[in-house]
């Protein structure tokens, strides 16, 4: 069976657990998720695509309208793949859908008269890989690595953040991936923000580029940090520290431990480094998959790793960050994202060592 096949398989045993006939699906990343990686957006920022997807027992059904239908066929190729596909005119109000699941337990990914709201189940779901999407990821996180490298060396003092984000944009874009997350930060600002839009600032010594590449549907983070000059004792002291508790994450994350328990590893951390709350002031990141974070991890979450599953975590303390896209395997846990050649920390965690990103000092 192909991906597609057993994605649909998946679907169905998902959807009578839930004790649902149809479910309907219009969030992008559920698109992508729901069809192998095809893609329903116009507007890249936007969290619904131009098609909703209805799936029942025996039958999935494309809902467009006369704009996109012709791309959605020929271009993803989805009657092709078995979909049907229920075109209505663009300029007009369309109750397809609705008819569709009219008589039917129906459960749906966006807000939908007669449908359960099942949107965070559906993205718990969307965390669990099948095996192409884990070799689809492996070549993301190669792709994010590179275009992060090539972007970090590439920037020098005096160069706005715009350019700095214009770069990075550039490196990943080229390799046929999305930039879907381009934060930059210069100097204080990295002090300042946990979610730096760039600006006009110009750099001086320090900067913090942060990526989120989407490709196939599938979305990969990494996080890099160059410093001009000397790395000063004061952040050295902060940049170890973060690269500490993201050790912590990283061998924490193992199959049958609920994210709970590794966060509660993570918050000691914390504590253990000399910065017991600076994890309140940022989210610590979560599985990924079809978005970013499918969940981001709190504290109490009871859900348990899966061999399979792949987890992007971010731990950070003002001024630093630490973030690599990993595969939890059922043997040990693989970093996606390793940069060859960059500077790195060897961290020790309960007498496992793992290697993680250093601030590059140019």
């Amino acid at each position: 069976m192909g991906l597609q096949e057993d994605r649909l398989n998946q679907i169905r045993s998902f959807m009578r657990v839930q004790e649902i006939d149809a479910l309907a699906l219009r969030q992008v990343s559920s698109f992508a998720w729901a069809t192998g990686g095809h893609r329903s957006y116009v507007n890249t920022a936007s969290s619904n695509g131009i098609g909703t997807l209805v799936i029942t027992p025996d039958e999935q059904f494309v809902v467009t309208n006369t704009i996109e239908a012709p791309r959605l066929d020929q271009e993803e190729g989805l009657v092709a793949a078995g979909w049907k596909i229920r075109v209505a005119p663009w300029y007009k109000n369309d109750d397809t859908v609705n008819r569709l699941i009219a008589g039917k337990r129906s459960g749906a990914d966006f807000a939908l008269e007669g449908a359960a709201d099942l949107s965070g189940a559906i993205a718990w779901q969307r965390s669990l890989l099948l095996p192409e999407e884990i070799e689809r990821f492996r070549l993301l996180g190669k792709l994010c690595a590179e275009a992060m490298n090539a972007a970090i060396r590439s920037i020098a003092p005096g160069m706005s953040e715009y350019e700095i984000a214009a770069q990075l944009a550039f490196e990943t874009e080229r390799r046929g991936a999305q930039a879907i997350v381009n934060l930059i930060a210069t100097d204080e600002r990295i002090f300042k923000f946990r979610h730096p839009l760039p600006t006009t600032k110009k750099l001086d010594r320090y900067a913090m580029l942060v990526l989120c590449g989407r490709r196939d549907g599938l979305v990969c983070s990494i996080t890099r940090l160059v410093r001009f000059g000397k790395l000063p004792d004061s952040l050295r002291v902060k940049a170890e520290a973060v690269a500490q508790i993201d050790a912590t994450f990283i061998l924490g994350t193992r199959p049958g431990r609920s994210i709970g328990e590794i966060f509660g590893s993570a918050q000691a951390a914390y504590a253990s480094t000399g910065f017991a709350d600076e994890w309140q002031y940022h989210h610590q990141g979560g599985p990924a998959a079809y978005e970013p974070r499918e969940v981001i991890a709190t504290p109490e979450m009871m859900q348990a790793v899966v061999a399979g599953q792949v987890y992007a975590w971010n731990p950070s303390i003002a001024g630093a960050k630490s973030e690599d896209t990993i595969l939890v395997g059922e043997n040990g846990n693989e970093v996606l994202t390793t940069i060859e050649g960059w500077p790195t920390w060897e961290m020790t965690v309960n007498g496992q060592s793992i290697a993680r990103p250093a601030i590059l000092e140019a």
